[in-house]
């Protein structure tokens, strides 16, 4: 669902893929190939959110401003299930694990990782490349370049989903059995080979 806020209205390239169960309010800029997964919650409310070209916003994130402030999530940052990014800078190609937390002012330098269920507090800077954990969080060690391919692969199924989903998701009411010679869904994505 879109939502005008204070007479500003989502922008949304028609590249880009926002799922109807979504919720996007206000001042929320989206750009091409962008994911935006169901729960997924953007409110632009008391300030911008920009999502550039290729990053994706999967499932139950919350992406909010602190007052006065933008959020901004660079060429294909990779928002995890459940993460919460508020008033923060996510930086290009970095990924956020499912249900970390960054809080306002905190700016997480390109090409880094920061770890699932990790919380970043506010005003931290974390490097370029960096591997972040914990709670508060703590840079551990550079990130690998067999990292960053695995990151970079994983973003790449993101990126092609949205043109997925506009040619062939369709809502329907399931089978009571499955149906005989059922396809798999097609994958094939391994992390680790």
């Amino acid at each position: 669902m879109f939502y005008s806020f204070n007479g500003l209205r989502p922008i949304v390239h028609p590249t880009a893929f926002v799922h109807p169960q979504a919720n996007v309010t206000g001042d929320v800029w989206i750009g091409a190939h962008v994911y935006i997964g169901p729960g997924a919650v953007l409110r632009g409310d008391w300030g911008r959110i920009i999502v550039k070209d290729g990053a994706n916003v999967q499932e139950n994130c919350v992406i909010h401003v602190f007052p006065g402030y933008d959020v901004l999530l660079e060429e294909s940052a990779h928002i995890g299930h459940g993460a919460i990014v508020h008033g923060a800078h996510v930086g290009r190609n970095v990924l956020i694990g499912m249900h970390a937390v960054l809080m306002d002012k905190a700016s997480i330098g390109e090409e880094s990782i920061v770890g699932a269920l990790c919380f970043v507090p506010s005003g931290m800077e974390i490097p370029k490349r960096s591997v972040v954990v914990g709670n508060p969080a703590r840079i551990i060690k550079e990130v690998t370049d067999d990292q960053l391919a695995w990151k970079t692969e994983g973003t790449g199924w993101y990126q092609r989903l949205p043109t997925e989903a506009h040619d062939s998701l369709i809502a329907c009411e399931p089978l009571n059995e499955p149906e005989p010679n059922r396809p798999r869904a097609h994958g094939g994505y391994s992390p680790r080979g």
